[in-house]
C-alpha cells in the first residue's frame, strides 16, 4: 500500500539541543549586563548625591542585587573547592576580594571585581570557540587516503598514518596533498589559499617542499 506524507506545518521547528544553547548563552551574557546595569547606575546615584542613595542600607541592597548575577556562580565554586580542600584557586581568591571590598564599604569595587571577572570569562570562551572552529576546519581539509604506487603500477588507497618515511605518494591533479613532503617527480601549481590565506596559485617542482592540506591543481607528481 503506498502512502504519502504531506507536510502540515508552515513554521520551522527548533530542536531542544538549539534552544538549550541559546538559553545557556542568554544567561551567560545576561549576568554580566544585569549585574553592569546596577553598577553603573549605582555609580551615578552615588555621585549624584541620590536622595535614597544616602541611607547606607539602600546603597548596600542595590550594590548587592548588582553583585549576585555575577558573584554567586564564583562564590559557589569557590565554595565547592573549599570542599574539596583546594583553598586557594582562581575562585576563592575572587570571592574573599568581593568580599573584602564589601566589608571595607567599597560596595561598587566589590561588584565591578566579579563583573570584570565574568566578562574576561566570556572573552576567554569565546576565544577558545573560535580555536576549536579554526581546529575543526582544518581537520575538515586534511585528506582521507594517499595514492600509494605498486609495483605493478597501479594505484593504491593508503590511510595517510599508515604511510612510512620515505614512501613515495601520488598526487593528481585536483586532489588535496595528504602528508607532508618533497616532489620527487613532477610539476604542478599549488592552491594554499585554505592554509595559508593566499589566492594565487604558487608554483612546484622537483625538490621543493609540499605540505599536506594544500590543492594540486595542474600536474601529476610524486
Amino acid at each position: 500500500m503506498e502512502t504519502k506524507c504531506q507536510c502540515c506545518c508552515a513554521h520551522t521547528h527548533t530542536s531542544p539541543q538549539s534552544k538549550e544553547k541559546e538559553q545557556s548563552i542568554i544567561r551567560k551574557i545576561g549576568a554580566p549586563v544585569l549585574s553592569g546595569i546596577f553598577l553603573i547606575t549605582g555609580i551615578i546615584f552615588q555621585h549624584q548625591e541620590w536622595v535614597g542613595f544616602s541611607h547606607p542600607v539602600v546603597e548596600f541592597c542595590w550594590f548587592l542585587l548588582g553583585f549576585l548575577p555575577v558573584g554567586l556562580p564564583v562564590m559557589r565554586e569557590a565554595w565547592e573547592g573549599i570542599l574539596r580542600k583546594d583553598w586557594f584557586n582562581e575562585f576563592s581568591l575572587m570571592a574573599l576580594a568581593s568580599l573584602g571590598a564589601f566589608y571595607i564599604g567599597e560596595y561598587p569595587e566589590a561588584v565591578a571585581v566579579m563583573l570584570f571577572y565574568q566578562v574576561g570569562e566570556l572573552f576567554q570562551a569565546y576565544a577558545v570557540g573560535k580555536s576549536r572552529k579554526s581546529i575543526s576546519a582544518m581537520m575538515d581539509i586534511a585528506p582521507d587516503y594517499a595514492n600509494v604506487e605498486q609495483p605493478d603500477g597501479t594505484l593504491e588507497q593508503v590511510f595517510p598514518d599508515d604511510i612510512a618515511v620515505g614512501t613515495v605518494i601520488v598526487v593528481k591533479p585536483g586532489e588535496r596533498v595528504p602528508i607532508d613532503g618533497v616532489i620527487v617527480e613532477g610539476e604542478t601549481q599549488l592552491d594554499t589559499a585554505a592554509l595559508t590565506g593566499e589566492s594565487v596559485p604558487r608554483p612546484a617542482k622537483t625538490g621543493d617542499d609540499i605540505i599536506s592540506g594544500c590543492i594540486n591543481m595542474t600536474g601529476l607528481v610524486h
